[in-house]
């Protein structure tokens, strides 16, 4: 048993990061408001995430290099590489600070459930103790410099968080009727497109395409291996996927009418299924939070190393910068409740420009004989992989489209 699971971790970091407070609440929105009828959409965006993080994966471990520094040496064009250096930084490393103080937020909220006084009043300040508590443990997990650390404390948090939330849905005791129904029958309810679209965009992340090249490479060094690569990647990523398909169970079979976020359903529960729904509800909102907290700050380190050329590892001054100004406008943002809606914005839109672009690199470098030899995709691969792209395209103008709308 302890062979078995040495062979896994590295795609455990991708359900982790997947699976954030936004991924919860969206999936609570979708179970609230179209009950198991989008159960589909997502069943679809787990094969998507499984093609092409497989493909980071394969491209990791046979080259021996995280995607960003096969970015900056495959594109030859000097216009083209610094264009695509700078998006890629800009949508990463600014991208993911937005975003990672909606990590800690969504962590806090899921211990504010559970411990109500949290505030600390210090001068004309209100401070968020939990933030705080929440951005120490973030940083000794990412401090420790130790990939085995790092796996290991991610592995018991996305354990935590499955739990949680397959026990929550089973406390609904939903129809496995209309659950099957949900998943195996595509349906489009009334008003359900861009929710769909949504569902999709949450876990198929562009900076964990990133992430994964990276981090294949600390545990595995041997194309042998790429047997455990793929078996790792499929069980992760389908196990984050079972959790978010519970999410969107559980909100189905709350019978509330309409929520915000993940906490609203964690109080909604409580009147059906009693207080211990809200509580596991509650720590699976938490662990969602803080692992997301870990492995923003993480693929951003990662980005910026293979972007620069850095050779250090995890330890080294320079990813530990990278990281530690990531954690920190987390924190401080979500401690003093600082909404940074135009950082978020740019954020979306880089974004939403990176996931079309990056795919379409990961395609092109998955075809090259000389990254890859004998590794390059198949036909099938190459199929699924430009079905994944189209999509792709449709969620970055969805993404940019809906920021310039609403500005």
């Amino acid at each position: 048993m302890k062979k078995w699971f040495s062979q896994f971790g590295p795609a455990t970091l991708i359900a982790a990061a997947f699976i954030g407070p936004g991924t919860v609440t969206l999936c609570s929105i979708a179970g609230v408001n179209f009950g198991y009828h989008l159960l589909w959409a997502m069943l679809l965006s787990i094969g998507a995430t499984i093609v092409l993080q497989e493909m980071s994966a394969r491209l990791g471990l046979i080259s021996q290099k995280g995607l960003s520094e096969v970015l900056r040496q495959e594109i030859k064009q000097p216009l083209m590489r610094t264009g695509a250096i700078i998006l890629v930084l800009s949508a990463i490393i600014i991208g993911n600070a937005a975003y990672e103080a909606g990590n800690i937020s969504g962590g806090v909220l899921g211990l504010s459930a559970i411990f109500p006084n949290n505030k600390l009043s210090f001068l004309d300040w209100e401070i968020n103790i939990l933030s705080l508590i929440l951005g120490a443990m973030a940083f000794g997990i990412l401090y420790n410099g130790s990939y085995k650390v790092l796996e290991r404390s991610l592995i018991g948090l996305v354990f935590l968080m499955s739990i949680s939330f397959l026990v929550t849905a089973f406390m609904t005791r939903p129809d496995l009727e209309a659950v099957f129904k949900g998943l195996f029958i595509p349906s489009i309810p009334e008003n359900g497109l861009l929710t769909i679209v949504g569902l999709i965009g949450t876990t198929v992340v562009p900076y964990n395409l990133f992430l994964h090249a990276s981090i294949v490479k600390e545990k595995w060094k041997d194309p042998a291996d790429l047997k455990f690569v793929v078996k790792d990647t499929i069980i992760a990523i389908v196990v984050g996927g079972m959790v978010s398909l519970a999410i969107i169970i559980s909100a189905a079979g709350s019978q509330l009418s309409e929520i915000q976020n993940a906490a609203d359903l964690a109080e909604g529960l409580v009147p059906l299924y009693g207080a211990s729904a809200k509580y596991f509800m509650a720590l699976g909102l938490f662990a969602s939070g803080i692992t997301s907290a870990i492995t923003a700050p993480l693929a951003a380190a990662y980005v910026a190393k293979g972007i620069f050329g850095w050779k250090e590892g995890m330890k080294s001054k320079k990813m530990r910068s990278v990281w530690m100004f990531i954690l920190f406008l987390g924190v401080l943002f979500s401690s003093l409740n600082i909404k940074s809606i135009e950082i978020i914005k740019f954020a979306q839109v880089t974004n939403g420009i990176l996931l079309p672009v990056i795919s379409g690199f990961l395609l092109w470098v998955m075809n090259k004989r000389s990254v890859l030899g004998s590794y390059v995709n198949n036909r099938t691969q190459n199929i699924f992989g430009f079905i994944i792209l189209g999509v792709a395209i449709f969620l970055g103008a969805k993404s940019i489209w809906k920021v310039f709308y609403t500005m």
